[in-house]
């Protein structure tokens, strides 16, 4: 066994099935999926480390387990489509396409999106693409979706992305007010009304550009 699938099994059997991630399905693709080769060589060696890796720039690789809570919270379907967005180096992607019929990954940095697209390729993964473009404005030409995932900590999802849910479609992400702990949270549609239910604490990393409109009083 090499040092790097010693490290997924770890992941694992110390991270996720301790903490209630139970989906078989996502259990083996990220047991299987070689999470170090989205990574820079130089951070390579902590590639499975149970806390965010920052890439530079303001962006990092999601923890984990935090990763695996969202995606399971999800609960993808094998006929499902999925939008991936903050996507980074792909790596999240990549386990969405083991999981749905076809995922865009949606990237607003033009290095992580070029590295994305060749990370998937090199795996081989058909059944997902990425597009460079405004976070916030999600990918309306694929729309609707039956998932999106919002990587990063946000403070506040705008309509523009609620708005590429179909109905019975399902949001996950971390939800963060200033000052707060955040929280892995669901947010499902159903017939045009948006519920949202909180989960488990998580110290996630924010993503920039989804910061709470400020409110005026006059």
């Amino acid at each position: 066994m090499s040092d790097f699938a010693a490290q997924r099994l770890n992941m694992l059997e110390s991270q996720l099935r301790p903490n209630l991630i139970t989906n078989p399905d996502l259990l083996a693709a990220m047991g299987e999926l070689p999470r170090e080769l989205f990574l820079p060589k130089r951070l390579r060696g902590v590639a499975y480390v149970d806390e965010d890796i920052p890439l530079g720039g303001g962006r990092s690789l999601m923890e984990p387990l935090v990763l695996a809570r969202l995606i399971q919270m999800a609960g993808v379907g094998k006929t499902e489509s999925a939008l991936d967005i903050a996507c980074g180096p792909g790596y999240s992607t990549a386990l969405l396409a083991r999981l749905c019929h076809h995922v865009i990954g949606l990237e607003s940095d033009h290095e992580l999106a070029l590295e994305a697209a060749s990370r998937l390729r090199d795996l081989g993964i058909r059944n997902a693409s990425v597009v460079e473009g405004p976070l916030a404005a999600g990918h309306v030409a694929r729309a609707p979706y039956d998932v999106i995932l919002l990587e990063g900590a946000v403070e506040e999802i705008p309509s523009s992305i609620t708005d590429q849910l179909a109905d019975n479609g399902r949001l996950v992400t971390v939800m963060r007010r200033e000052g707060d702990v955040g929280h892995v949270t669901l947010v499902t549609k159903r017939a045009g009304v948006l519920v949202s239910r909180p989960g488990h604490d998580a110290a996630t990393l924010p993503l920039a550009g989804f910061a709470r409109r400020q409110q005026f009083v006059f």
